[in-house]
């Protein structure tokens, strides 16, 4: 039968390429694998605290002149007992505020110099040496049992000298109190030496009082 001119035209469906402009997809990177975490590092080792049987000044030893020595009976205006040797007096410079710490730093050459803490006696003018502060919290009676057994270097108010058992060396801290209780402490100090007598002090003031 003749197709009609009106009727529509089938062509057939010949696959052919797609235009895949603005519908194409980028390839993907692909990622790199995750890292996978370490160890964790430890905790860190606490530092060891030195083991100090006193109290002593963080800050360094300043390099300081130390007076002359001198004879303690002629310096103290008395007399030597007969056959004994008179002890020696060295001056140390150093103020009220900063006597403790030399004489703190006094203490510790005497050891280096192979001095027994046994042999040491630290008095203080003004206030007490920290040390004895601290031993005195735990009461009087514990704080003189440590002179008594004599380990150890003792530290003591110059007004409590008689009380006191002398040693070989004795170190004078002037840190405060007035002249006149500074004036005393020396020959006090000076009773209980048996060989050397250290001053921590103001030297134009020490000078008048010796």
């Amino acid at each position: 039968m003749p197709h009609s001119s009106e009727e529509p035209k089938i062509h057939p469906n010949v696959p052919g390429p797609r235009n895949m402009t603005g519908t194409a997809r980028a390839p993907q990177v692909p990622r790199p694998p995750a890292p996978v975490p370490g160890p964790r590092p430890g905790p860190r080792p606490t530092p060891q605290r030195a083991d100090r049987s006193r109290p002593v000044s963080g800050r360094p030893a300043p390099t300081r002149n130390a007076g002359a020595s001198r004879p303690a009976a002629e310096a103290a205006g008395t007399k030597a007992a007969p056959g004994k040797a008179a002890p020696q007096i060295q001056l140390v410079e150093a103020t009220d505020a900063t006597a403790v710490e030399v004489a703190d730093e006094t203490v510790d050459r005497l050891l280096d110099e192979g001095r027994s803490p046994a042999d040491v006696l630290v008095f203080t003018t003004g206030e007490q040496h920290p040390w004895a502060q601290h031993e005195l919290t735990f009461g009087e009676e514990a704080y003189w049992r440590q002179q008594a057994e004599g380990d150890d270097v003792f530290y003591a108010h110059a007004s409590a000298a008689e009380r006191t058992t002398g040693r070989p060396v004795v170190v004078l801290a002037v840190n405060g109190g007035t002249d006149e209780q500074a004036a005393q402490a020396l020959p006090a100090a000076l009773t209980r030496t048996g060989s050397r007598l250290i001053v921590c002090g103001d030297p134009g003031r020490l000078r008048t009082l010796l």
